[in-house]
């Protein structure tokens, strides 16, 4: 969802600027897809990250409707507390319904945070790997109770100024193959945890995509 959105938004200023195409027009209704993104964040969560997201749809709104003169800067001066107050009625509805994490079976993870926090955990005896992305927020993902039938793995990251904190089993080899843009990506693991027994030892888990503005570290 978040790719689409940057693809749509890359493609209209290019047309315009490179002047095969004047997306004004289009370009005034890009807020609407991050309101569309806080939506899909809501779903991809099940209603058990809130603040985040509703703050994500509330700001969005506003500036969509601003940008359409559908309110004026006046009204925006006078009603711009309501985002403060809706940003805290979503942080104790989520702390009220915050649940422990629970340990999934599942081979596969899909985690998605914006402007939040996800935990998860997963004890899968088959695991294959999956995907995480972050935007202005954080994951913690505990593997400690993992394994992996059929090395490697693979978790693709996208972590825009955000961060990710991947807990693995003492005698995994991770292997980084994501690209950090102003970020760090840090094994955070004791030396004797993290060295091979041999050079043609296969990784148990590569970890793929882009750290940007955020910070990728590695625990047992």
């Amino acid at each position: 969802m978040f790719g689409t959105i940057v693809l749509i938004l890359g493609v209209l200023l290019l047309l315009r600027t490179t002047g095969i195409y004047d997306t004004i027009q289009l370009l005034e209704y890009i807020p609407s897809l991050f309101i569309l993104l806080g939506f899909y964040a809501l779903w991809k969560s099940k209603f058990s990250s809130l603040s985040g997201p509703i703050f994500l749809i509330v700001v969005f709104t506003t500036l969509q409707l601003f940008i359409l003169d559908i309110i004026s800067w006046e009204a925006l001066t006078d009603w711009w507390p309501l985002l403060i107050i809706v940003m805290g009625i979503g942080i104790l509805t989520e702390r009220k319904g915050r649940l422990s994490v629970f340990r999934k079976s599942n081979e596969t993870i899909d985690l998605f945070a914006v402007f939040g926090g996800v935990s998860s955990a997963s004890n899968s005896k088959g695991f294959r790997g999956g995907d995480i992305t972050t935007i202005f927020g954080g994951v913690d993902l505990d593997l400690r109770d993992s394994s992996i039938e059929k090395p490697p793995a693979k978790i693709n990251v996208v972590a825009l100024f955000g961060g990710v904190d991947l807990k693995v089993p003492e005698k995994w080899q991770i292997e980084t193959e994501a690209i950090p843009i102003l970020g760090g990506i840090e094994d955070e693991r004791p030396r004797s945890s993290i060295r091979r027994e041999s050079d043609s030892e296969k990784p148990d888990i590569i970890i793929t995509g882009f750290i940007a503005f955020g910070g990728l570290s590695i625990k047992d």
